[in-house]
């Protein structure tokens, strides 16, 4: 005998399986129809402006949990910012610039070497190819339920971005922010590019380490006052990485460490309380003299002249 018949059971016209793939691109697309992020904005007009900066991804492939988690945590503050009495804007965006782009490009169009080609069509065959993921990773992103002006990114490739750009560097330069001076980067010889530090990968190698003086130029009087010589006095750095020295501009110090003032053959040298021993060992000098301790926060803002370029 067949009892459910005889059940009083609730009835629903709602399926008993959410059937979420095919449902959720349904909401999706009632939220663009429907302009709901452009609603959101008006509802919040004249509340504070709360602005997320989009840390662009690079448009050169699909989507990955990185990226996905970014988008997502993003969203979160968007929407609890625009719920939280903000008027909480958000402007996704793609750099289409960089070394990574360059290289899937070409290798896609099967161009081994840049140099075989000119300037404007690498320019083109990556300019083409960005375009393409933007398309891509925009529906990736909208498919993971995330609120914004999709359709009005910045873009890293376009001309009003790029004119902006040179009109910010324009305006530091003015204000005399930008100069030229000398730093090591590192270099892909066979790329023709400087590298990031993240596309370094380091072997574990035995190197050297040297002491490196630093006179001081200007030391608030506080070495004068203990019977330095300025003209004999140096600060003593520590480093493996000799090939920097070059660009060395400053000289760093912990604010609560003890530093010691050290007379030692006609010399007077600034270093670490607990190390100086040890650096005077290692350099062989003897009958030195302590005449003077600081903290370091005491050593603040003096002046010294580079070793070499001073």
């Amino acid at each position: 005998m067949d009892y459910k018949s005889t059940l009083n059971l609730p009835k629903t016209k709602f399926s008993m399986q959410a059937g979420l793939p095919k449902r959720e691109p349904l909401m999706q697309k009632a939220w663009q129809e429907d302009g709901i992020y452009e609603k959101l904005m008006e509802k919040n007009e004249g509340r504070p402006l709360y602005v997320l900066h989009d840390g662009p991804p690079y448009a050169n492939g699909d989507i990955h949990l990185g990226t996905a988690l970014n988008k997502v945590l993003k969203d979160i503050i968007v929407r609890y910012k625009n719920m939280s009495g903000f008027k909480a804007p958000y402007v996704p965006g793609w750099d289409t610039h960089g070394l990574p782009t360059e290289l899937k490009a070409r290798k896609k169009a099967g161009v081994e070497n840049s140099t075989t080609i000119s300037d404007v069509e690498l320019r083109n065959i990556c300019r083409e190819f960005a375009k393409k993921y933007i398309d891509g990773q925009r529906q990736e992103f909208m498919r993971l339920g995330g609120i914004g002006d999709w359709y009005h990114p910045y873009v890293t490739l376009t001309h009003d971005y790029e004119a902006k750009q040179i009109e910010i560097f324009a305006e530091m330069a003015s204000k005399g922010y930008i100069y030229k001076g000398l730093k090591p980067v590192y270099w892909c010889p066979s790329c023709e590019t400087a590298l990031a530090e993240a596309e370094i990968e380091y072997s574990e190698d035995q190197c050297d380490s040297i002491y490196v003086k630093f006179r001081v130029t200007d030391d608030k009087g506080l070495f004068t006052a203990k019977g330095a010589d300025l003209q004999k006095t140096y600060f003593v750095i520590w480093t493996t990485t000799t090939w920097t020295i070059p660009a060395n501009t400053a000289i760093c110090l912990g604010p609560d460490f003890d530093y010691s003032l050290i007379k030692c053959g006609g010399e007077y040298y600034v270093m670490a309380s607990a190390l100086y021993k040890n650096v005077m060992e290692e350099a062989g000098k003897t009958g030195c003299e302590v005449i003077g301790e600081f903290k370091g926060k005491d050593l603040e803002l003096m002046e010294t002249a580079h070793p070499f370029l001073d």
